[in-house]
């Protein structure tokens, strides 16, 4: 190529590049890479581009254990990016519970590890190796569930604790996974293909083999890039619509911790539905166990009220109006 530069690994190194931009220097960066053509170019791109930014670059292989062999390809996977030039590189084997199903139970014991790793070598970000293809895919996910603006905003390419950017960044949001495969060949970099990422057992490998490809065949070709522009451009709306929500909740509150009804009802729909769904995460309620239909019953104590009943939420929380306020108790509600 007469020492220029492939297009592919010129554009995984520019997005590294902008994600680490406001790393102090002198700070390290960890890879998640489970040896993958999306997390190994990632992982070469970071080994290329940290080192110039003075930076330290790491990585984490996590074993989940769900496979034979499992191990064994994890340590062949270290020792490839080893011989990249990170340093340190941790293989680490997690237990994998039930929780949620084995896809969440997978992901809750990878972060959890990913978390672990980052602490341990005071990483001030690890990088996450999902591509544009991976957030459309979450997206067509979460709008076939009826899921609301936060959800169908998609992955966040930052989040999390630890620093002002957040632990965890995602540099190839913005990245075709066409790319990072031409990426990995042109470095002469073999991955590994998860026999998972084929099975159509799963939701996500049904939306990545059948239904998309299905959309671009009926709707044309762009079909993936303009779902991850959905997500953006729904992600800038519900973060405006979140602040609004916070700045609007202390008025509405009581010192008791109730909320004013009426100041409620004056809201948007949108703003108010978030400030009853704080109310209910502040009241006791789960997240992960909170759902729409339980704000729409709170909401309808606000605008559709004919003397209905308590609500009760997840987590043993009952909401009731009375007074023209709404009453969030913890410990009246059924687990």
């Amino acid at each position: 190529m007469g020492g220029q530069l492939d297009p592919a690994v010129a554009a995984v190194r520019v997005a590294v590049r902008k994600a680490l931009q406001d790393v102090r220097p002198g700070g390290r960066v960890l890879v998640a890479c489970s040896g993958g053509a999306d997390s190994l170019a990632l992982a070469a791109a970071a080994a290329f581009v940290a080192p110039r930014r003075g930076l330290t670059a790491g990585a984490v292989v996590v074993d989940h254990g769900l496979q034979a062999g499992s191990a064994e390809r994890s340590e062949q996977v270290g020792a490839t990016l080893r011989a990249l030039g990170l340093a340190p590189v941790e293989v680490v084997a997690v237990a994998v519970g039930r929780a949620g199903g084995p896809e969440a139970a997978a992901r809750d014991a990878r972060y959890a590890a990913l978390a672990a790793a980052a602490a341990a070598y005071e990483a001030e970000a690890v990088l996450l190796g999902h591509t544009l293809d991976d957030q459309a895919e979450t997206v067509l996910l979460r709008l076939a569930r009826g899921s609301g603006a936060r959800s169908l905003a998609g992955m966040a390419a930052r989040g999390g604790p630890a620093g002002p950017g957040g632990l965890w960044r995602r540099p190839l949001l913005g990245v075709p996974r066409a790319t990072t495969r031409a990426a990995c060949a042109a470095l002469g970099l073999e991955p590994w293909e998860d026999p998972h990422n084929a099975d159509p057992a799963y939701a996500r490998v049904r939306v990545r083999r059948d239904a998309l490809p299905a959309l671009e065949q009926a709707l044309g070709p762009g079909v993936a890039e303009a779902l991850a522009r959905t997500a953006r451009l729904l992600r800038d709306d519900a973060d405006a619509l979140d602040a609004w929500a916070e700045r609007e909740l202390p008025a509405l509150t009581g010192t008791d911790g109730s909320l004013d009804v009426d100041a409620l009802a004056q809201l948007p729909a949108g703003v108010r539905r978030r400030c009853l769904r704080s109310a209910a995460l502040a009241a006791g309620c789960p997240g992960t166990d909170l759902f729409a239909v339980h704000v729409d019953a709170l909401d309808a104590l606000v605008v559709d009220w004919h003397g209905q009943g308590p609500v009760q939420l997840p987590g043993r929380v009952s909401a009731r109006r009375r007074c023209g306020r709404l009453d969030l108790e913890a410990g009246q509600g059924k687990s």
